[in-house]
């Protein structure tokens, strides 16, 4: 026991010896805990730019060019009776949108038609499109149930059933409500992936490393204190200081974050056993950061990738982590409803260990 806690202790101050090492561990979880979520702080995009084409000049379209401009989803820059005129804008990406309200819209309020105003958009950016879609339809269909009100004829009018959404679980319906959540998990395991690796390939490169025991298991306790620290810090402080979904299930959390941890350090160590040089870590993250992301199904869903990469991206402990996270931390599923992750994450945690236990005190650099 005494040995081991002289090498838990020396485990921390050979780290913070190492800037390289002190900055990836320790400081970098800080880092990424303001910057990444500052870049989405204002959640969702505003004031977006559109063309209004009024062809009809009349007190209906003036009502709903009034309405439209409330909206804070878009900002009109022009309105012109000129389609071409307004297409030509968009093709310079002057805007993203156009509204074109036709010659006949107050015949076809009075006759109680359904359309006749038409709304192209811009797909070079679905969020852009996404809201002022959401902007549009709301602005339009209450100036148009006004002017239906007018017509006496009209009695049988009303607009199309509206579909209101609303948000179980990002309620604020934000992108950084969205992605910061399920990065955070991708953070831990990629700084305890680069740093571990680091500190294990430069004992190797110095010494030809082959730890005893207690050694092993003190290096594994000092990295799970650091990464279980970091996890609590970005769950907790975080996600409330930028009001994110949390606390869903938080004993789900934490039970889950010290298996999670274990899992990735065993993969670091098993991967620092095959590194001749600590900056060969680097080459590691460099290639693998955004594919560990996309293969989560986060920023793009299993169901819509080939067979072979939803169960490749289902093998990796990054994938089986954030969708665990996002579970119990935005979702608030019940702990038992995790447990088949639980149980995987920490088989190939052990699995893992053993290896890199075994190469580690067998295999020379």
């Amino acid at each position: 026991m005494k040995d081991f806690l002289a090498h838990y202790l020396q485990t921390f101050k050979n780290i913070a010896a190492n800037s390289s090492l002190l900055t990836t561990l320790i400081l970098s979880v800080f880092m990424y805990s303001f910057f990444y979520p500052t870049a989405y702080q204002a959640q969702q995009a505003q004031a977006l730019p559109i063309i209004i084409v009024d062809e009809e000049q009349s007190v209906v379209t003036t009502a709903i060019i009034g309405q439209v401009s409330k909206s804070p989803n878009v900002d009109i820059k022009a309105v012109t009776g000129n389609f071409a005129e307004a297409q030509s804008m968009i093709q310079r990406q002057q805007a993203d949108g156009i509204l074109l309200l036709p010659s006949n819209l107050s015949n076809s309020i009075r006759r109680g038609e359904v359309g006749g105003v038409g709304l192209y958009l811009s797909a070079a950016n679905f969020l852009k499109t996404k809201q002022i879609g959401l902007g549009l339809a709301t602005s339009i269909e209450h100036a148009l149930a006004e002017q239906a009100e007018k017509f006496g004829n009209v009695s049988h009018f009303s607009p199309a059933l509206s579909i209101h959404q609303i948000p179980l679980f990002n309620t604020l319906s934000g992108y950084g409500s969205y992605i910061f959540p399920a990065v955070a998990p991708l953070i831990i395991h990629q700084t305890i992936v680069l740093g571990l690796c680091m500190l294990l390939a430069g004992y190797r490169e110095q010494k030809n490393w082959m730890p005893s025991t207690a050694e092993f298991w003190a290096v594994f306790a000092a990295i799970m204190t650091i990464g279980c620290l970091g996890c609590f810090y970005l769950f907790g402080f975080t996600f409330w200081l930028y009001d994110y979904p949390r606390g869903g299930n938080f004993m789900g959390m934490l039970i889950a974050v010290p298996i999670f941890i274990g899992c990735v350090i065993g993969l670091a160590m098993l991967l620092a056993s095959f590194l001749d040089l600590p900056e060969r870590a680097g080459h590691l993250i460099v290639f693998t950061s955004i594919p560990l992301f996309l293969l989560s199904g986060s920023a793009w869903p299993h169901a819509a990738m080939p067979l072979w990469l939803q169960l490749f991206g289902e093998f990796l402990p990054s994938t089986q982590g954030i969708q665990m996270f996002i579970q119990l931390n935005q979702m608030g599923v019940p702990t038992e409803i995790v447990i088949p992750k639980l149980i995987y994450l920490a088989v190939f945690g052990a699995v893992c260990l053993s290896w890199a236990f075994y190469r580690l005190r067998t295999q020379s650099v």
